[in-house]
């Protein structure tokens, strides 16, 4: 239930359907795969799945962005640091796909964006921080980053309760408190 009140309050936001094509970048084990499997499955998308090998080979990783035609990508931080360090080592990188770019799983250092903001501009892909606990089913805030935020100096911002689902998990909780 949690999974599907998150998809469904997200699904405002992020606007994903058939036409969309998610990857799997995470383990099974790690709760950011929640997001990435029934992200794309509950809305008809298409599911990449990256092979361990692949996703620690960054360079195989973008090919595979690339070829797929991946629209919405979910990353720890650290991931996407490598990442920008290879897909700018590039002197031509690949134009790609995306539309969303999913940060989770660890504090974000906003001022390592600038390079994909000087490249790509901060409307599409539109970078969002998630925020979250297990516990909550792997996010309750979120945060679109923009460009006027690395002036800002902003670290991790969490930002806002996703609508409606914080509503829910609030009355869950009271629900399962004893009364009397």
């Amino acid at each position: 239930g949690n999974v599907l009140s998150l998809l469904e309050a997200c699904q405002e936001h992020i606007h994903t359907g058939p036409s969309d094509i998610w990857t799997m970048f995470h383990s099974f084990a790690f709760d950011f795969s929640v997001w990435e499997i029934f992200g794309a499955l509950l809305h008809g998308s298409k599911l990449i799945i990256i092979p361990e090998l692949q996703a620690r080979d960054t360079e195989s990783f973008i090919e595979i962005l690339h070829k797929g035609g991946v629209t919405m990508l979910s990353q720890t931080p650290s991931a996407f640091k490598q990442f920008l360090i290879t897909y700018f080592d590039n002197p031509s990188p690949p134009i790609l796909r995306l539309r969303h770019i999913f940060f989770g799983g660890e504090a974000l250092d906003v001022g390592s964006l600038k390079p994909w903001f000087d490249y790509y501009g901060d409307r599409e892909p539109q970078l969002t921080n998630m925020y979250g606990i297990t516990e909550t089913t792997v996010h309750v805030t979120y945060r679109p980053i923009r460009i006027k935020d690395l002036a800002e100096n902003y670290y991790s911002p969490i930002g806002i309760p996703i609508p409606d689902l914080s509503v829910r998990l609030v009355d869950e909780c009271l629900n399962d408190v004893p009364r009397g």
